[in-house]
Parts: C-alpha cells; structure tokens; sequence
C-alpha cells in the first residue's frame, strides 16, 4: 500500500509531520469521523466565542416593538400542539445538517488539496530502493556536469 507504515514504498515516509496529520485526518478508520469530529468542535468552539453578542442580539430582539407586534403571526406555532413544533424542529434540523455537510464538503476540499501539495513538494519523483540515484538522474542531477555536453553530440541539424 502506498500509504502503509511497514511498505518500503510508503508515500508517509516522506512528508513529515505536517502530512502525517492531513493524510490521517482524511484516512481514519471511521469514514470521515476524525475531520468531522474536529469540524464540530471548531463551530462548537466559535458559537462559544460569540455566546455574548448571540445572547444580546437575542435579548433586544425580544424585547423590541416589532417582534412583539408579530404577535398574530408567531403567536400561534407558540400555542401550537407538540407535532407542528416537532416538525418543525426536523426541518430545522435538516436544514442545519445540510448546511454542516456543505461545510464539510468544502473543508475536505481543501485538506485534500492541501495533502496533494504536500505530496507534490516532499515526494521524490521516484520512490524505492536505490530511488535517489534514479531521482538525481531524473532531475538532471548528475556529478559529472562536464558530461552534459556528450548528450547534445549528434549529427542531426535541427
């Protein structure tokens, strides 16, 4: 596997700690938990950061003439039975998991391509016993630079 610890042509072996942390995040064993997990944390931890101003636009639209003068309209899913509430409550519900999965989404996104820079910048071109010498050769690394010009040697006028 390219990705497995014990392979000697293991992808990891070659981008630090920084890729370790993203390949595990997008390659945990609980389909997508661990990048979840840490999602919901994040939002959790900035609604905690924000708790004071949500609380004070909460409390002047409360007691504000506007709201109070909409009583005909929000008044009755107020005194409403338990089933309307509850149904309500699933499409708020919906609508809020729509919106987390839209976020997920877009963060996959991005760890993913944030993965394949990482990848792009440490991996060798060639991965594998001897893959060094093969890699210089590749890149056109070589010791001997006086060599070079033996290349270009040919008989052909371009």
């Amino acid at each position: 596997s390219w990705f497995a610890d014990s392979s000697e042509f293991s992808l990891l072996q070659h981008v630090g700690i920084k890729g370790f942390f993203v390949s595990s995040v997008l390659l945990d064993g609980g389909n997508g938990m661990a990048l979840r997990s840490l999602l919901v944390l994040s939002v959790l931890s900035l609604l905690i950061l924000f708790m004071p101003l949500i609380e004070y636009t909460v409390q002047r639209i409360l007691v504000s003439a506007p709201f109070w003068n909409r009583w005909t309209f929000w008044g009755r899913i107020a005194r409403a039975g338990f089933p309307l509430k509850l149904l309500i409550g699933q499409y708020v519900w919906k609508a809020v998991a729509l919106a987390f999965r839209k976020l997920e989404n877009e963060v996959r996104e991005f760890v993913v391509d944030l993965e394949c820079e990482i990848l792009e910048d440490s991996v060798p071109i060639t991965v594998g016993v001897g893959a060094e010498e093969s890699d210089n050769e590749i890149r056109g690394e070589t010791e001997n630079e006086e060599g070079d010009s033996d290349i270009y040697d040919d008989d052909y006028d371009y």
